[in-house]
């Protein structure tokens, strides 16, 4: 039998997920799922006691996502793990049973994870799996999108652009029409918000060009009181846009900007290379479609003349 392929939320736990290898869930006052029996009634019977204003719909939800976390997902089935607060998608293989970590302040209810690819952009999924992915459930089955978050996870290269590429090349792909009337759920704000931002995403990463991305990069900047330019394409030695807040560009400070029309992560090298154009009295910016590594915003950070920026706006300083 083939594995399966879960999608699971965590917007609690952060870079502990990664680091020490583990998927988790909350629901901690429920205490070791192991030692309740009798299934999804055991379940449904323990969480009435927990929450006894709930209505039993929302008893039989949280159930069954507590019974699936704890004895339906197998060893060597498959987690896509989206992380909402910094936009990305972590990919990984179970590779422990269920287990109660009744030390830990929270999230007790844990699974042990070899991670595959981490820190993957949304916009290496096209928009129709990144609708399955924002499932309202905190786990759930991916059904639609298996060949897509195979091919992900089989990547020879951890390059974002670059499989996002293999992707779109992919045949058959589902599209949101595919989506059935019972997959749909009701709008809400964050939802509306994050698939927003992934179809602006995927505007400004397919469907400008590199110049047209420096175009807005300047634009930007206009809005917010600067005076801006482009450089010369081809001879802009790594600075693509300057701007200033004074009309003749003499008053200080100076702002000089790179900008990289990609979603794959960016390192220190193209932040130092940045940071080697800067004269004293200068300030830099870093526009990209993608995250910075740890080393890039630990440069980044020494510094309070240096920005990065991601677009959608999301500011990294």
């Amino acid at each position: 039998m083939a594995e399966q392929i879960w999608g699971i939320h965590n917007d609690t736990l952060t870079h502990e997920l990664v680091d020490e290898g583990f998927i988790s869930i909350g629901w901690d006052g429920i205490g070791d799922l192991a030692q309740i029996r009798r299934g999804r009634e055991g379940l449904k019977k323990a969480l009435t006691a927990l929450e006894p204003d709930a209505s039993p719909q929302s008893i039989a939800g949280q159930a069954g996502v507590l019974f699936r976390f704890a004895h339906e997902m197998k060893v060597g089935d498959i987690v896509v793990a989206p992380y909402r607060p910094d936009s990305t998608i972590n990919i990984g293989v179970v590779t422990g049973a269920y287990y109660f970590e009744a030390d830990a302040p929270t999230h007790r209810h844990r699974r042990r994870v070899r991670w595959v690819k981490t820190e993957l952009p949304r916009a290496v999924f096209p928009q129709s799996a990144l609708y399955e992915l924002g499932s309202a459930l905190t786990l759930f089955q991916v059904k639609r999108h298996t060949t897509e978050v195979r091919t992900v996870m089989a990547a020879d290269t951890d390059d974002a652009d670059a499989i996002a590429e293999v992707v779109d090349t992919l045949p058959g792909r589902a599209s949101l029409d595919d989506i059935d009337d019972q997959e749909q759920e009701q709008p809400r704000a964050s939802r509306i918000e994050r698939h927003t931002r992934d179809f602006i995403l995927e505007v400004l990463s397919t469907r400008i060009t590199p110049r047209d991305f420096e175009e807005l990069s300047a634009d930007l900047l206009r809005v917010i009181g600067y005076q801006a330019r482009v450089t010369q394409y081809s001879q802009d030695g790594g600075i693509d846009v300057i701007a200033h807040k004074d009309p003749l560009g003499i008053e200080p400070p100076l702002i000089k900007a790179q900008c990289k029309q990609k979603i794959s992560t960016v390192g220190s090298p193209d932040v130092n290379q940045l940071i080697g154009t800067q004269s004293t009295g200068e300030l830099c910016l870093f526009f990209t479609l993608g995250s910075y590594s740890r080393d890039a915003l630990a440069i980044e950070r020494s510094s309070p003349r240096k920005w990065c920026i991601s677009l959608p706006l999301k500011q990294c300083a």
